[in-house]
């Protein structure tokens, strides 16, 4: 008799200890804003899945896994993380190109350990290069002290265009 969909990701949440969300760091912080985290503004792909938060004293990006991020297993989709650690270096990307427009011309990512719904989960972007047509990036993404996962990318910056 196949399980459903739901089952599954009830099994899987049910299996997570409620410990599991409480380790140093790995919750969302009560206030973001008074620990220096903002959101960023975004109205279109990632203002689905979001908020994605952005501490800009030390560049670090955010997210709070919730019950929509959840695969059929019951912990953090990998399309999330990868969306994030897109938008996380896309942008961080974009700042070391000093403003210009910047496209993901290839990203690989690593999962090394699962994101779990209620984890707080942190990008710490850094260039690694940057030439006058690429960003090369790195990020690890963690919960707490635990890594979730890597990654690694070059983004195209593309020529500003006149306006017309």
């Amino acid at each position: 008799m196949p399980v459903s969909e739901q089952a599954l990701a009830e099994r899987a949440l049910s299996d997570q200890a409620l410990a599991d969300r409480t380790r140093a760091g790995a919750t969302p912080p009560a206030d973001p804003a008074r620990e220096g985290w903002a959101v960023v503004p975004d109205c279109g792909f990632v203002d689905l899945v979001g908020p994605i938060y952005l501490r800009a004293s030390d560049g670090a990006y955010a997210f709070a896994a919730e019950g929509k991020h959840r695969n059929l297993i019951g912990v953090v989709q990998g399309g999330m993380l990868m969306t994030f650690a897109d938008r996380a270096l896309g942008v961080t990307a974009m700042a070391a190109a000093d403003g210009a427009n910047c496209v993901t011309i290839e990203m690989q990512m690593h999962f090394i350990g699962a994101g779990r719904i209620g984890d707080w989960i942190v990008a710490r972007p850094q260039v690694t290069q940057r030439t006058g047509s690429l960003v090369f990036m790195r990020a690890e993404l963690t919960a707490g002290d635990r890594l979730v996962g890597t990654a690694t990318g070059v983004w195209k910056i593309l020529r500003r265009r006149p306006v017309a």
